[in-house]
């Protein structure tokens, strides 16, 4: 198995200086990308799109948990799936805990085609603890996915929903960070260091952050 090249001490952080140049230049330019995401217009979502949980019925606006953001994953599960899609199962496999998403009044959930029964075997052998409902209608074909995969983002008004972000293909494949999750959202991380509209709310850095057992109830 071939190595990259050996080099002195030295050299190694010659190396390394370069590459974090490079590095801090692309954290600027994605901070820059996520301020553009929080000024992204949205479009209304007017159709009552309907899931099935193991409690049962539910629509898209219960999907929120009465938070006012709500990230949904598209997952490429189907009825009478044999072979789960690993891409999608690995990328469950790498979110965060939803209490830190909570914590700045954001769900997360998973949405799929199959049924919710088997939608519950897969996690229960998985071991996943996130939302996972089972979408009954054309919700997944409406917002673009069709055999794929993919990732929306949606903000509520008191009943009104709307759409803000969608990605798709590799552009799902960097996230699973609480911080690559909120960074696409309208609100953003909420921190004051950000560059937000005016009237976004923000606080201070590492004040709100907590063990995840740690926070009030979210």
């Amino acid at each position: 198995m071939n190595l990259p090249q050996i080099v002195a001490p030295s050299k190694w952080e010659e190396a390394i200086e370069q590459i974090r140049i490079k590095e801090k230049a692309l954290t600027r330019e994605l901070d820059a990308l996520a301020a553009a995401r929080r000024r992204l217009p949205m479009t209304e979502v007017s159709k009552d799109y309907k899931f099935m949980t193991v409690e049962g019925r539910r629509s898209l606006l219960d999907l929120f948990d009465d938070r006012n953001q709500l990230i949904v994953y598209h997952h490429m599960l189907r009825p009478g799936d044999s072979k789960p899609c690993a891409g999608c199962c690995m990328f469950i496999d790498n979110v965060g805990h939803p209490k830190h998403l909570h914590a700045r009044n954001t769900s997360f959930v998973v949405v799929a085609k199959a049924p919710v029964d088997e939608i519950a075997s897969l996690a229960n052998r998985l071991q996943w603890t996130l939302p996972f409902v089972e979408t009954v209608d054309d919700f997944n074909s409406d917002m673009g996915i069709t055999d794929g995969f993919g990732l929306s983002v949606f903000v509520r008004r008191d009943q009104n929903i709307y759409r803000t972000y969608f990605t798709h293909g590799r552009g799902v494949e960097s996230l699973g960070s609480t911080w690559t999750f909120l960074d696409l959202t309208p609100w953003g991380r909420q921190e004051t260091w950000e560059d937000s509209p005016q009237g976004w709310p923000q606080s201070k850095p590492y004040e709100w952050w907590r063990l995840h057992d740690e926070y009030s109830e979210l």
